[in-house]
Order: C-alpha cells, then structure tokens, then sequence
C-alpha cells in the first residue's frame, strides 16, 4: 500500500492508504473517495484546474523532481507546457529518462504508485 499524503494551507493533512499495483486510481479518484477539496473541472487533463505538488517522502525514491511517479501522459505535457510548469527541454529528457520531468501534475491523470507521497494542493 502507499501512503498519500494530503497537505494544504487551508485544511488539515490527510493521510490516506492507496492499494497499490492497481495502476488504475488516480490521485484525484483517491481524493474524492476520502472528501478530500481538490479543485478540478474536466477531469480529463484538459483544464489544469486539478494542478498539484507531488513530492516523496522516502528520500529513496526521490529523483531531481521529487517523486518516482512515471511520465506524463501526451494531456498533461500539453496542459503544463501552457501553464509554464516544463519547458520543451525537460519534455524531451522525460522521454530519456522515463521519469517525470517535474514535481507538478495533474490530479486527475497522476496515477498513484506503491510510493509514499505528499500530495500538495491549493484550497480556496
């Protein structure tokens, strides 16, 4: 199981279990299922409503960006290139690496891993 922690300025942190190896539940699916506020629209990673800070909490498994969580999908580099959250550069070593180039994603596409994280939200 991996532990996702919920923090935001506004809410008290929340820690949730995800079963893990389904490789199915997203971090905003897991948010709902436990009344967590993640602001969202679409829910398709077309908007961008739905950003987030992902980071590790094993020192391990942390890579440069803070997480071992796998690349982005073809949705989420179109919506944080436009966000200016990754340049074109980090995009093309993604594709290198494997890993995702940069602690910021998309709830709604981010698929949780067996890894420990800290998911960081806004809360309005």
């Amino acid at each position: 199981m991996a532990n996702v922690t919920f923090s935001s300025p506004l809410h008290k942190d929340k820690t949730v279990y995800a079963v893990a190896g389904s490789h199915k539940k997203t971090i905003l699916e897991l948010a709902k299922e436990n009344h967590i506020p993640i602001d969202f629209s679409c829910g398709d990673g077309e908007c961008g409503t739905c950003l987030v800070k992902v980071s590790s909490i094993d020192p391990a498994s942390r890579n440069k960006y803070g997480h071992m969580g796998g690349p982005l999908n073809a949705r989420e580099v179109t919506v944080l290139k436009g966000l200016g959250k990754i340049s074109q550069a980090q995009i093309d070593q993604m594709y290198v690496d494997d890993l995702p180039p940069t602690e910021w994603r998309l709830a709604c596409q981010y698929i949780v891993r067996d890894e420990d994280i800290v998911v960081a939200y806004p809360s309005r």
